[in-house]
């Protein structure tokens, strides 16, 4: 039978064609729903964001059902539509994401450096909170605390301007800190595997996958425990903070640096989760649209 998927926030011109598209297809019609970070956090937004989003949210009405990425994005969506007193809505199903599907052969804590390293794999943006991770960690250093902070994601101009510069000034004055920007797939692998554990600062995310990619490598997450990325966190191998400032990031990287009985035991439960596959989200997913029916 035929169907729709829309997975990806569409543009204004896509929205306006949306009855016609929607009405030549026999049905289901789903689209994919990641998260309501510009409604939450539009200082952190791209302003051409901002103006698209509430005319998106309104446009995802005319869809049969919505695949929500998490659970806190199902919720988001839910509780706008009903901040907008809309009453016949569509389906909203959370269906968390997957992962790949391989494990490496890693021993706990591995790492190929001479002094511990710490890995944050992200987009630089304002929302990532890179700032507050920089914060933390100069003043770890300035307590001759040693390891090495390594830096990888494509760099986002529009609203990390502030983090590029501190990246920059830190470099100069010397501090053990690697920027790769964007690297290739054997590249990250690579770097997951030179690292004592992770750090993703992120304020808010949709799902929170460097989580679980850091898990899937073995390594412990230091993250958020609130919204999506608790969600993600949840089940072992993370410290999970009810902040993301620099005093709370640099009180958990200093306890993992100096306790390796915890370090010992966030690995062994990180190697131990059980994540959900690409094969068990598009199973999921396929048989959850298959039992929508049509709204309109």
């Amino acid at each position: 039978s035929s169907g729709l998927i829309c997975p990806e926030l569409f543009s204004a011109k896509v929205g306006a064609h949306l009855p016609e598209l929607l009405a030549a297809t026999a049905g289901p019609r789903v689209a994919i729903f990641y998260d309501a970070i510009p409604l939450k956090y539009p200082e952190l937004t791209p302003p051409r964001t901002i103006a698209r989003f509430p005319g998106y949210l309104r446009e995802l009405l005319l869809f049969d059902g919505v695949a929500a990425i998490s659970e806190d994005s199902a919720a988001c969506l839910r509780d706008y539509w009903q901040w907008l007193g809309v009453t016949h809505t569509p389906v909203v199903q959370a269906i968390p994401l997957g992962v790949d599907a391989s494990r490496p052969a890693l021993a706990s804590g591995a790492t190929s450096s001479a002094i511990p390293r710490l890995l944050c794999v992200c987009t630089i943006e304002g929302r990532k909170n890179h700032l507050a991770l920089l914060d933390a960690c100069e003043k770890l250093w300035n307590e001759d605390l040693r390891f090495e902070l390594q830096l990888i994601g494509m760099a986002r101009p529009d609203t990390a301007g502030e983090a590029l510069d501190r990246i920059d000034a830190l470099k100069q004055a010397g501090r053990p800190l690697i920027f790769n920007g964007s690297v290739p797939a054997a590249a990250l692998e690579s770097a997951y595997q030179s690292c004592f554990f992770t750090v993703y600062p992120s304020l808010i995310e949709g799902f929170g996958m460097p989580v679980l990619q850091s898990l899937q490598q073995g390594k412990p997450c230091i993250c958020s425990g609130r919204g999506a990325l608790g969600e993600s966190a949840r089940g072992g191998g993370c410290v999970s903070l009810e902040t993301i400032s620099a005093e709370s990031l640099s009180a958990a990287i200093r306890r993992l640096l100096q306790n390796p009985t915890e370090m010992a035991q966030l690995s062994a439960q990180a190697r131990s989760r059980a994540l959900r596959s690409w094969t068990d989200y598009c199973r999921n997913f396929t048989s959850w649209m298959k039992s929508l029916s049509r709204q309109n």
